[in-house]
């Protein structure tokens, strides 16, 4: 049981795994202060400061002013304003992570080289053949 725990914890896939993981953290650092510390008051400029986490419902029916002192009667509450804050947080995080992806991706298809066809297709049997053939190894006919 040693031995293959060794075997598998040594396998390349579970180096990259773990470099994949250790590299996600620091990723999720960064997009959650790009969010908080640069998109987050941009967009409080645009909604006035607007703070969805004091919206809830008391379960008790009664009125509070704020969640601190609900919590303080010992009153359960529905905090669909917290709810609202993460589903906003997960869509703008989201979307900094897909136009971060989209930049690294042309990025990378303007430095990956364009490699040469090496096949071509027969004009009569329409079979893959090596792109120097004169001759389908297929159909047997000419090729050009």
């Amino acid at each position: 049981m040693l031995k293959e725990f060794k075997k598998f914890a040594l396998r390349g896939n579970m180096i990259d795994l773990a470099v994949g993981v250790i590299i996600g953290g620091a990723f999720n650092g960064i997009v959650t202060s790009l969010v908080n510390d640069i998109i987050m008051p941009i967009l409080s400029i645009f909604t006035g400061s607007l703070d969805f986490s004091n919206w809830f419902i008391a379960v008790d029916g009664k009125f509070y002013e704020n969640i601190q002192a609900a919590q303080a009667a010992n009153v359960a509450t529905i905090n669909y304003g917290v709810f609202i804050t993460g589903v906003l947080n997960f869509l703008i995080m989201a979307f900094v992570i897909f136009i971060m992806v989209r930049q690294m991706n042309k990025l990378r298809e303007k430095n990956a080289p364009v490699a040469e066809p090496t096949t071509k297709k027969c004009p009569h049997c329409l079979s893959e053949i090596n792109i120097k053939a004169t001759k389908c190894p297929y159909c047997t006919s000419d090729v050009e």
